[in-house]
């Protein structure tokens, strides 16, 4: 088992095993020449819990934890990390993520529920959303979650629930920048066509520069309300480090916009989500692969605090608080999915190996043309000398891995796909009456199961029949 030492402040030391071949810190080719997490040969695991199967490695989502805070840290004096829960939002992932002291984004209620059940401390979570009902405003209302508006009858909405409830109520800002810097950029097609200013400014996310004023100003006259932040999420559209300094510049520009018209300068400044990793082997949207020239954690962290200290300085404002939203780049390189091998078919021209795992599972694979890359999972090093497609079982195409350089691979073997810890289970879809996976959560030696695999009598159990059609059908003729 990985052992675990305490160092100053009380953070646990990660030590990482030696892997002949390293996916991650704590993913790759163990002592056995199978693909391991940790202290556990995922062949092993696939055959214990059985497949399709999530693996999350506890210890890899603290490193990357620990990764982005401290790059962040090293070069701003105040930063707080909020997890996108939505990008796995297992009770346990949330457990862990609180020990590390992270905050949380939440949307919608239910994802702010399973926070706030984990025991998250609420004045570290946001709610985010842009049609939010009544029942998670009084929700993060009572509870004390700063809840960033993104509708101009929110603000009323929130006052009204505020008083009812007798509490005052921490509200952000969502912004609609203008990013005229980035008109001309182009990176992935996440959001509709375009570059990345026109991607944006097409999405229905965020205020204008007049709607935030009039907020502010409103908001200013409200005794139980409590201005707390603006907002912006640029999203995975680039992995340029560059174009998301331009993006935490513009957040002081609206900073400065703001005080000048109301008074009021944002003591915190949130910029979302968005960041990106790079793995040697690729990862990431086939049209800008994550490799080794992706931007890294320290990258983003240089760029945007120097960014912010600039305009900061420019404009005679004091240096906000900064509060970033990383989801993905936590998450994903922390899970591996497992499917097992099933029928190998052989046509004139292509090889298909079709496995258990599918696009239910890894939809990003087929909705936004994402590569994760593919190993054996047994003898995970060996050469690998065929092109097949990977696919699932489902009634369309249903391709994982297309056009893969894979070793043979006959029934009854196991494939991973790495870098698939993030919206992935919390994606996980029943097209074709399929039933979601189990999720195992590996540290050290130890795997214990954090998402039991679905039943048939889960999916049957929420069906109803009426009454007059179980009539038509069973009832005999007279």
């Amino acid at each position: 088992m990985t052992k675990h030492e305490t160092i100053s402040g009380g953070e646990t030391q990660l030590n990482p095993p030696e892997f002949s071949t390293k996916f991650g810190e704590f993913i790759g080719i163990g002592p056995n020449g199978n693909l391991w997490v940790d202290g556990c040969d995922v062949q092993d695991l696939a055959e214990r819990f059985g497949t399709p199967l999530f693996i999350i490695s506890e210890n890899e989502l603290r490193h990357r934890y620990r990764m982005f805070r401290d790059a962040f840290r090293k070069y701003y004096p105040d930063v707080e990390i909020l997890f996108a829960n939505k990008s796995n939002n297992g009770l346990a992932i949330r457990h862990i993520m609180n020990q590390e002291g992270a905050g949380g984004d939440c949307f919608g209620v239910n994802e702010m529920y399973m926070a706030l059940l984990a025991g998250t401390d609420a004045k570290t979570l946001v709610l985010n959303g842009s049609n939010k009902q009544d029942e998670e405003l009084e929700m993060a209302v009572a509870n004390g979650l700063c809840i960033n508006i993104d509708a101009m009858d929110e603000l009323d909405r929130i006052e009204a629930v505020s008083r009812k409830l007798g509490k005052s109520a921490d509200i952000g800002i969502r912004l609609k920048l203008d990013l005229d810097p980035l008109k001309d950029r182009t990176g992935v097609a996440m959001h509709g066509p375009g570059t990345l200013k026109e991607q944006s400014d097409s999405t229905k996310w965020g205020m204008s520069r007049e709607q935030t004023v009039e907020i502010v100003n409103r908001a200013l006259k409200m005794d139980n309300i409590n201005l707390k932040e603006t907002h912006f999420h640029l999203s995975r559209m680039s992995n340029v480090a560059a174009d998301f300094a331009v993006m935490a510049r513009e957040m002081i520009t609206w900073s400065a916009h703001i005080r000048d018209k109301t008074g009021w300068t944002p003591p915190c400044i949130d910029i979302g989500g968005g960041w990106t990793f790079g793995k040697w082997y690729g990862t990431g949207p086939n049209s800008q692969i994550d490799d080794d020239s992706a931007a890294t954690a320290d990258d983003y962290a240089r760029l945007c605090s120097e960014a912010i200290k600039e305009e900061a300085e420019k404009h005679g404002l004091p240096l906000p608080k900064l509060r970033l939203e990383p989801g993905r780049a936590l998450s994903g390189p922390s899970g591996v999915a497992v499917g097992k091998v099933g029928a190998v078919k052989v046509g004139d021209k292509k090889k298909w190996v079709n496995m258990d795992l599918s696009t239910n599972h890894l939809s990003w694979a087929a909705i936004l043309d994402w590569y994760y890359h593919a190993v054996p999972v047994r003898d995970a090093g060996r050469e690998a000398t065929e092109t097949v497609d990977l696919v699932g079982p489902l009634c369309n195409s249903d391709e994982v891995g297309s056009h893969r350089k894979m070793p043979p691979l006959e029934r009854g073997d196991f494939v991973a796909f790495l870098d698939t810890g993030g919206y992935t289970e919390s994606q996980a879809a029943r097209y074709n009456a399929q039933l979601l996976p189990a999720t195992v959560v590996v540290a050290g030696d130890q795997a214990d199961v954090t998402t039991e695999r679905e039943q048939m009598r889960d999916v049957v159990g929420r069906f109803k029949v009426p009454a007059r059609l179980m009539a038509a059908s069973f009832t005999p003729e007279s």
